[in-house]
């Protein structure tokens, strides 16, 4: 039935030794944070047992190596989004970091449009808000059809001759559904307006290809992905690269200075300002290695599979309701609902204090979406590579226990 050797895989996550109060840990909150395999940690306890030097400053057979292992971080994640070019990836803390490179330095001026969804992560709507407050930029959303699928209609009602950025959300963590990017991105592109797609919670667990998709800019983070926290990327195309004024300057981002005068580098160089995160960035590297090794479509077809498991047999509840198209290969390994009168606080507190099940409750940093449909949050399971048909199976079970207690 599942092609991945879950089994196998859960090895490589010391995490699973864990035992509180004698039972397992059922870890099902991964579009907020996933677990790290011991390929990620090791990489990361090698920089600072092996090298712990400054990467591209001195000289020294410790800064080389540095330099090397860094260096090869950015290699992998250039392999992972299929691009040819290692300075079109720009380490960055996390997709928040990428999205406000892009809205701080593309020069928005006063009345030019960004368009956006309505199911979009706080860090692709305040971005947004600051500029319109401070340059008098336009910020337009594009609301979802009923079924809470993308409209390509209202998207194309929305497109104006001053549209210059097209900034959506991927994969949403709200619901998981995914949006038909390549559609957006040629109809943008028809326009004359860029893209930057949010890929926070798509990239780790589909395949990404950047020149397929002829994407402008593309932000992801680490920590969803099994990397490191405080690690992220920006992909941009070159030439839109060299051309936008980097959002933070600094040590590193300069070929020469004089008391007047300086000289970027090029990209990547020129947007890394400051010592990096060289542990995280070799981190993250053997993170991207990690999944492609496992195969990125081997893990979403995993995902859908647990998702139309726990589907199936939670969608009739009494009260319940699940978020976003009710097709669970629609929602990748994202199940997110919500109960009549009970507070999703309280169920996910409950699954986490009697059965060690991990789970997030709130508004998923989507506060925009859950307020205009006057909903307090919902409950999230997300599952990824590591989850098992017996953990589903168990999250069905003590969710049913759960809501006996609060319903009856």
């Amino acid at each position: 039935m599942f092609s991945l050797n879950t089994n196998k895989i859960r090895e490589d996550f010391p995490i699973y030794e864990r035992k509180i109060n004698g039972q397992k840990i059922i870890y099902m909150d991964s579009s907020c944070m996933s677990l790290r395999p011991k390929q990620v940690i090791n990489k990361i306890t090698d920089y600072y047992t092996k090298y712990s030097a400054c990467a591209g400053r001195s000289s020294h057979k410790l800064a080389k190596e540095t330099t090397i292992e860094y260096e090869n971080g950015r290699e992998q994640i250039k392999k992972y989004l299929s691009t040819q070019k290692e300075s079109e990836i720009i380490f960055t803390r996390n997709a928040t970091e990428g999205i406000n490179i892009v809205s701080n330095s593309l020069d928005l001026k006063k009345d030019n449009k960004v368009i956006t969804t309505d199911r979009e992560h706080n860090s692709n709507v305040v971005p947004w808000h600051v500029l319109r407050y401070s340059k008098g930029i336009k910020h337009d959303v594009v609301m979802s059809n009923e079924d809470m699928t993308f409209s390509i209609e209202k998207f194309k009602e929305k497109l104006t001759k001053d549209t210059k950025l097209v900034s959506v959300v991927h994969s949403s963590n709200i619901d998981g559904y995914t949006t038909p990017i390549k559609e957006i991105i040629d109809i943008a592109h028809d326009n004359g307006s860029l893209v930057m797609i949010d890929a926070a919670q798509s990239a780790p667990h589909k395949e990404i290809n950047v020149k397929k998709l002829d994407v402008d800019f593309l932000t992801l983070s680490g920590h969803k992905m099994l990397g490191p926290s405080g690690t992220g990327i920006l992909y941009g195309k070159y030439h839109l690269l060299e051309k936008i004024k980097p959002y933070n300057t600094g040590g590193d981002t300069v070929s020469e200075t004089t008391y007047d005068t300086h000289e970027f580098l090029p990209p990547p160089e020129k947007f890394e300002a400051g010592l990096q995160n060289y542990a995280g960035g070799m981190g993250l590297g053997a993170a991207a290695k990690y999944l492609m090794k496992v195969g990125l479509n081997k893990i979403a077809e995993h995902e859908i599979k647990l998702n139309k498991y726990i589907t199936n047999e939670i969608k009739d509840i009494n009260g319940l309701k699940i978020l976003g198209p009710q097709e669970p290969s629609q929602r990748g390994g994202i199940i997110s609902f919500t109960v009549d009168d009970v507070d999703p606080h309280d169920i996910a507190l409950m699954l986490s204090d009697t059965s060690n099940i991990m789970v997030r409750s709130g508004v998923h940093c989507a506060h925009s979406w859950f307020n205009s449909h006057n909903l307090n949050g919902s409950c999230r399971a997300s599952m990824y590579l590591y989850n098992t048909l017996d953990e589903a199976k168990i999250f069905v079970e003590e969710l049913k226990k759960v809501l006996d207690v609060f319903t009856n």
